[in-house]
């Protein structure tokens, strides 16, 4: 994890660098950054050290780093930790409730499209999964709005929770369309893979056996195939929650909610360039961590993937 950290740092830093202007530039409004005087201008950027070799400046933006110092917003001056402290439970609320739902519901249709391969059912849930591909989050999403906020006005349009409204309802209604919105829209990738690897565990040859023991195709079901068709799921969570994390740009816009990818899209917009990076660093060291969980979790539930000890 950690090289992967240092190289996503220099990569972050070496594009920033690459941006027109620098720190000074930005930190000046534009009106104003026309009257001041130039030697005025390149006192600064020796004051701040910007006119060091591009690899010192960098040392000494990973050692602020390392001790929690991500910089200051340029449009609102506020430190970059106190925003990213602000907006991470909005982001980790929805992400969390967009993983439960693309994760169990498109694994039990993919199990069970793959128990009735051929079916008419089975068929329509490989075309509701092309189609769920297929569908633009920012579509779906708008579409949701429209019919269960606007139509039918049983959901909220958007935000996270209106002023004077307290209870566990009253925030979890404002959750359900954006997580179901970005949920879904990754339930397919689960579950034609879920749908692959049932049908290969099916194939097996301990399937095969227990079916010539006579034990019933229900047991041998829930009791073997579901249990290790499941586990090949685990591995694609990594590139799930790399989705997830990065569709969460467009829902929480579209949703208005407080997260930090309605944030990052803002900054972005404003070129708040120190907040790009905060944000960028966050995500990036986020989806590394996840990563290394779901390698974690899928040695805990298949006790064959270990690492070996020499000499064993």
């Amino acid at each position: 994890m950690i090289p992967m950290v240092l190289v996503i740092t220099f990569l972050i830093y070496g594009g920033l660098e690459l941006t027109p202007g620098d720190a000074i530039s930005h930190m000046i409004p534009p009106d104003q950054l026309a009257n001041v005087d130039p030697s005025q201008l390149e006192a600064l950027r020796q004051a701040y050290g910007l006119n060091d070799p591009f690899l010192l400046r960098y040392l000494r933006w990973l050692w602020e780093l390392l001790h929690g110092n991500f910089g200051y917003s340029i449009t609102s001056g506020v430190p970059i930790k106190d925003i990213l402290l602000q907006l991470f439970p909005a982001t980790l609320e929805l992400s969390l409730a967009a993983l439960v739902i693309s994760t169990v519901l498109g694994s039990i249709l993919g199990i069970l499209s793959a128990l009735k391969k051929g079916s008419i059912g089975d068929n329509a849930l490989t075309v509701l999964g092309m189609i769920g591909v297929s569908i633009p989050q920012f579509f779906f999403g708008m579409l949701c709005i429209l019919v269960f906020a606007l139509d039918w006005a049983i959901l909220p349009i958007g935000g996270r929770m209106a002023p004077g409204e307290s209870g566990i309802w009253a925030h979890f209604k404002y959750l359900i369309l954006p997580a179901s919105v970005l949920g879904i829209s990754l339930t397919a990738g689960v579950m034609r893979y879920s749908r692959s690897s049932m049908l290969d565990t099916m194939n097996k040859d301990y399937i095969k056996t227990a079916r010539a023991k006579g034990i019933s195709n229900k047991r041998i079901i829930w009791r073997h195939a579901v249990r290790n068709a499941i586990m090949p799921v685990v591995t694609v969570l990594g590139p799930i929650t790399a989705g997830i994390l990065t569709g969460g740009f467009v829902v929480e816009n579209i949703f208005a909610i407080p997260g930090m990818g309605k944030y990052f899209v803002q900054s972005v917009q404003q070129t708040d360039y120190f907040l790009i990076s905060g944000t960028t660093i966050l995500y990036g060291g986020l989806l590394i961590a996840c990563n290394l969980v779901v390698d974690l979790v899928y040695g805990f539930i298949d006790p064959r993937v270990k690492l070996g000890k020499e000499g064993s």
